[in-house]
C-alpha cells in the first residue's frame, strides 16, 4: 500500500514521519532524496545547468541560494526545474517501493495536491497545524523571518482545501495527540494490508 504523508511548512510533517518510522513503516523523505539525486545524477545535473546556466552547481555540490534565488521569483523557471528533478524522484521511489517488504510505505512530500498527484497514493495523510503555530516552528527552526515563511505559504493550497482532499488529517498540535493518532492511523493500515 503506498501512502502518501503531506503537510504545509511548519505543519510537522517530519515529526509525524518519525512517529510512522519508529512504528516499523519504511518512509521515503522526497525532499531529502531530489536534493541526493540533483548533486549525484549527470542527467539531472546536466539538465539543471542546460536550464539555469552553470552557476546551479559549485564543483560537485547543488548551490540552493542560487537556484532558489532564480526559481522563487519566477514560477515558469520552477515549472521547469520540477519537471527535471520530479520524474527522476518518482522513478526512484517507485524503485525504493519495490524492495519493501512491509505491509504499507510512506513518502513524504510537501505538494501532493499542489501537483495534483494524490491518484499516486492508495491513501493521502495531510498533517495540519495553525498557521502562527506554524510561523513559530519554523521560525525556531530556521531562524528565518516571519515575511519569508509566508512567502512560501502563499506557494501552498491553505489547509482548509487540502483537508478537502485528504483520506485522513492528523492535526499536529501537542505531541501526545498526534503520537496517539499515527498510532491509531498505523493500526488501521497493518489491518487493513493483511486483510487484501
Amino acid at each position: 500500500m503506498i501512502v502518501g504523508l503531506t503537510g504545509g511548512i511548519g505543519s510537522g510533517k517530519s515529526t509525524v514521519s518519525k512517529m510512522f518510522q519508529d512504528l516499523g513503516a519504511p518512509v521515503y523523505n522526497s525532499d531529502d532524496e531530489a536534493k541526493r539525486i540533483m548533486a549525484t545524477s549527470d542527467d539531472v545535473r546536466k539538465a539543471i545547468i542546460a536550464l539555469l546556466g552553470d552557476k546551479a552547481y559549485e564543483g560537485k555540490n547543488v548551490n540552493r541560494n542560487f537556484i532558489a534565488q532564480k526559481v522563487f521569483g519566477d514560477k515558469g523557471l520552477l515549472v521547469r526545474l520540477n519537471a527535471i528533478v520530479h520524474p527522476a524522484v518518482r522513478e526512484h521511489f517507485a524503485a525504493w517501493s519495490a524492495l519493501q517488504e512491509y505491509p504499507y510505505v510512506i513518502q513524504e512530500t510537501a505538494l501532493i495536491f499542489e501537483n495534483g498527484i494524490q491518484k499516486n497514493y492508495d491513501l493521502v495523510l495531510l498533517v495540519t497545524a495553525p498557521v502562527e503555530l506554524r510561523i513559530q516552528r519554523v521560525i525556531a527552526r530556521d531562524g528565518t523571518t516571519r515575511a519569508k515563511i509566508l512567502a512560501r505559504m502563499a506557494h501552498q493550497l491553505p489547509d482548509t482545501e487540502k483537508i478537502k482532499l485528504a483520506d485522513i488529517v492528523i492535526e499536529n498540535i501537542d505531541m501526545m495527540t498526534t503520537s496517539k493518532k499515527v498510532f491509531q492511523i498505523h493500526e488501521r493500515l497493518m489491518a487493513q494490508t493483511l486483510e487484501t
